[in-house]
């Protein structure tokens, strides 16, 4: 499978991004292979929300890509479906012309709940890509608000897309763009109320950097340095290809911003930190018993009138002297 991803041959892939959905030791063993051959691709995420033209942003951007000779993956993590837990959205019908080229890979993923639209496992998926040499990789994430900070996470720069019809300036500060953002694309800007949601972020940006800016803690941009990137406003009409070229100029700057200050580094250590804490909450939990495991301590603690904290507390001193799989696998 390594050999494949290393060919980007699109069945290993498919394969690759199958495994790390369904978790386990063998996708950490995937991982961990192939982890030397990460930290080269370009990793930028697209978000907003629900109908701002996210999909076709991301098909355009992608067709630049190979028009200029370079390859590109895009990994849509869509909402869940209640009923088969599998991508709602994972035909991408407008991206169809680019499934025949060689250059380019598409792959949709379900979030299966997570919180931010994407699951624990786009992380691993991002790797698998970046392994395979794509020098551009694309995340298009669902839009949810708030916890779009975890979608963030996963790539080095963000670009939010806004449309005119998303109201005023308290509306885009409510959904937290301001923290998420490295580039604000207006889509759909030949509608009215466009040039003046162009101009309220513009404003809104220039106040953030006024007081201090910084984003929230583990976010991209915090630590960094107050107004050593202030997000470009791009006005566009991606279905006509209008202003594709100045939001990937937008990128491609931030880019160039994040090497030349070091941010680039910080942020893939935050990454790497953000990784570790899922992979120690999801082995506790494996070794509590599971949801299952977590259910029967809730009961107990329903009987016996025990509050969350106690409970954790006495499941903690459990997993103390509970043998590891190391130790369970010894002769």
């Amino acid at each position: 499978m390594v050999a494949g991803i290393e060919a980007r041959a699109p069945r290993a892939l498919g394969r690759a991004i199958s495994l790390v959905e369904r978790g386990g030791p063998l996708a950490e063993a995937l991982v961990a292979r192939l982890q030397a051959r990460t930290g080269r691709a370009r990793l930028v995420g697209v978000t907003g929300p629900p109908g701002a033209g996210k999909s076709t942003l991301v098909e355009a951007l992608a067709r630049r890509e190979r028009e200029a000779g370079r390859t590109v993956a895009v990994l849509a993590v869509d909402p869940t479906s209640p009923f088969t837990g599998g991508a709602l959205l994972g035909d991408r019908i407008r991206m169809q012309s680019l499934y025949t080229d060689p250059g380019a890979f598409i792959r949709s993923m379900a979030t299966r709940g997570a919180l931010g639209g994407l699951a624990a496992a786009a992380h691993d998926a991002v790797d698998v890509l970046d392994a395979a040499g794509f020098d551009l990789v694309l995340v298009e994430t669902v839009g949810v608000g708030q916890d779009e900070v975890d979608a963030a996470r996963a790539v080095d720069s963000v670009a939010v897309v806004v449309v005119p019809e998303m109201g005023d300036d308290v509306q885009a500060a409510k959904a937290g763009l301001l923290e998420i953002a490295d580039v604000f694309v207006v889509n759909k800007a030949d509608r009215d109320g466009a040039d003046r949601m162009v101009a309220d972020l513009r404003r809104m940006l220039a106040h953030a950097a006024e007081a201090g800016g910084g984003g929230e803690p583990g976010a991209p941009g915090a630590g960094e340095p107050a107004g050593a990137w202030t997000p470009p406003v791009v006005a566009a009409v991606a279905s006509r290809g209008d202003g594709v070229e100045e939001v990937a100029a937008g990128l491609e700057e931030h880019r160039r911003h994040l090497e030349a200050s070091g941010a680039l580094a910080r942020r893939r250590r935050e990454r790497l930190a953000l990784r570790v804490e899922q992979a120690l909450k999801a082995r506790l939990l494996e070794r509590s018993g599971g949801r299952a495991g977590l259910a029967a301590a809730a009961e107990r603690a329903a009987r016996d009138g025990a509050d969350p904290y106690r409970v954790a507390d006495r499941l903690l001193r459990e997993l103390a002297h509970r043998p590891g799989p190391e130790e369970d696998a010894a002769p």
